[in-house]
């Protein structure tokens, strides 16, 4: 049912009625308490840090970078580390030129659980079990990556399968950001950051992966995060870094958008459909918000940025098309350019985001990284910290936006995300050596209520993980910066996933209210750079 404009308009006016919570407290069921951790871990120079739970919660590594996959290739034999040099420097090694004193970390990123039947590896005699988790790798010897599945059932030897390093054609895959299950075609989505590489493929999950490119029919741009609804539409959001200012230098211009592909046959992706952007009409002037100046300081402080970035205001939003394969083709496109083009509101680096249980899919939270910088001057009030948004989508192509937290310098850097409950969603942090420099503080995870007030101070998030730094990633950190080191320094905290691993389009994430821990429930996240470890977390007893 399409909703006229008026009728949106009156909906927005009347916004305390819409926004009113889907779930009821009966409908969560028990909730999983926990002890927030009170501190993050600090940031000292020559020192590792331990991960820090709460109380309730244990960690147990189900793959670590040093692991030797079952199958290698030319590209890696290891979980996490590439073929061009060792595991850990030779003592007295320094990097120089094209000279590279350690392997190229391969880096882990999005974590996708799933439960599946009949699945094979590089040994025809094994079984491999039926509990799965895959990810796609964000970086590779010469920008190439790699998909990998951890077989949770499987001893060592058969650990970890490497899927794919080349897509149906041949090509080497691009390195590799976001990932999502796509239930109506079977069918694993991985999403690539990789500049003017970056692509949209889809990959069968047995082994070896069938990979195909459809950036002809999704586009090209930067996405990282995608999640599905129960009609095979897929939102789509992109994190690509704009220009920093000239009298704001720490903050930098909204350049990324947030996209819905409209698939036309849900069951094959390569027939084609309409990849459309959102756009947020504006409080400030008529028409929608719309950032792009050829001045990056017009838009870092600009009313527009400060009324997004304000508790209580609701903004109507439409989705407008820019490319549909019916009439333009499925060469491969820039989703980015078009959504430009067509008028769609850019945010400060959105990067992941999912629908929130129990609402049938009609509202969907994500976050936006922000600057990634104590100094920016931007600050809270213009985003410069990053935020979470809720848009409510009412039918057709309307909704409403509505800010749920505005970050600051102890909460930013927000990244890849997982509901924990109906009304807690987890969103961690990815804040950087430089910001972590700044604030003396590494990365946390936190957990997120959608029904707090958090326009009032003394309400915050919980910290549901205080992130360390293992002894491979604060080497690293110390070789950060040298000419012809190519590693990152600190850890970072990545593919937060939380599933009960179920196939089906009913076991969309978003579908049912996740239970942590009950109900085949299970959560993962990856630490990536320095040893790559992904864990599991688990009930303390």
């Amino acid at each position: 049912m399409h909703h006229s404009v008026s009728r949106v308009v009156a909906i927005v006016a009347s916004a305390a009625l819409v926004l009113v919570p889907v779930n009821s407290a009966s409908a969560n069921g028990p909730s999983q308490r926990f002890t927030p951790v009170p501190n993050a871990n600090p940031r000292i120079v020559g020192f590792a840090q331990p991960n820090v739970l709460p109380p309730e919660f244990a960690e147990t590594p189900v793959a670590q970078g040093s692991i030797l996959l079952e199958n290698g290739s030319d590209i890696t034999n290891y979980y996490g580390y590439n073929n061009d040099g060792p595991q850990v420097p030779v003592p007295g090694d320094l990097p120089s030129g094209t000279h590279k004193v350690e392997a190229t970390k391969t880096e882990p990123d999005k974590n996708t659980y799933l439960i599946l039947r009949n699945q094979h590896g590089a040994d025809a005699d094994y079984d491999y079990g039926t509990h799965f988790l895959y990810q796609g790798h964000e970086s590779g010897d010469g920008d190439r990556g790699s998909i990998t599945r951890i077989n949770l059932d499987a001893d060592g030897a058969h650990r970890v399968t490497l899927l794919a390093t080349e897509d149906v054609n041949g090509n080497s895959l691009p390195t590799i950001d976001g990932s999502t299950w796509y239930p109506f075609s079977n069918k694993l989505l991985f999403t690539s950051e990789d500049g003017s590489n970056a692509s949209i493929l889809q990959a069968s999950p047995d082994y070896p992966s069938s990979v195909e490119d459809i950036s002809g029919i999704v586009g090209r741009a930067a996405y990282e995060g995608l999640q599905a609804d129960r009609w095979g539409r897929i939102i789509l959001v992109e994190d690509v870094s704009g220009p920093a200012g000239t009298v704001n230098p720490h903050a930098k211009q909204p350049i990324s958008y947030i996209y819905r592909f409209l698939p036309s046959n849900p069951s094959d992706l390569k027939a084609g459909g309409r990849l459309q952007a959102l756009q947020v009409m504006s409080k400030a002037h008529s028409g929608p918000i719309v950032f792009g100046s050829s001045n990056p300081d017009d838009d870092i402080i600009s009313q527009d940025a400060k009324d997004l970035h304000t508790y209580g205001n609701h903004f109507l939003t439409t989705w407008v098309t820019i490319h549909d394969t019916a009439t333009q083709g499925s060469s491969p496109y820039d989703a980015n350019a078009a959504a430009k083009t067509a008028g769609a509101t850019p945010f400060k680096r959105p990067e992941n985001g999912q629908f929130r249980p129990g609402s049938e899919f009609s509202e969907f939270v994500f976050a936006t990284t922000g600057d990634t910088n104590a100094l920016t001057e931007a600050g809270s009030a213009y985003g410069g910290f990053g935020a979470v948004f809720k848009l409510r989508l009412l039918g057709g192509s309307f909704g409403i936006l509505s800010l749920v937290y505005n970050g600051d310098v102890a909460h930013t850097g927000l990244d890849n995300c997982a509901f924990w409950e109906a009304n807690r969603i987890v969103f961690v942090e990815d804040a950087g050596d430089t910001l972590h420099r700044q604030r003396n503080a590494l990365d946390s995870a936190w957990l997120i209520d959608l029904n707090a007030n958090y326009s009032n101070s003394s309400v915050q998030p919980l910290r549901i993980l205080a992130e360390g730094r293992d002894a491979s990633a604060t080497l690293d950190s110390q070789f950060s910066g040298l000419p012809g080191y190519q590693n990152e320094g600190d850890n970072e905290i990545t593919g937060w996933h939380e599933s009960d691993g179920d196939p089906t389009v009913g076991g969309l994430l978003g579908a049912k209210i996740p239970t942590p821990f009950r109900n085949g429930w299970r959560v993962f996240y990856t630490q990536q750079h320095g040893d790559n470890v992904t864990w599991e977390i688990v009930p303390a007893n």
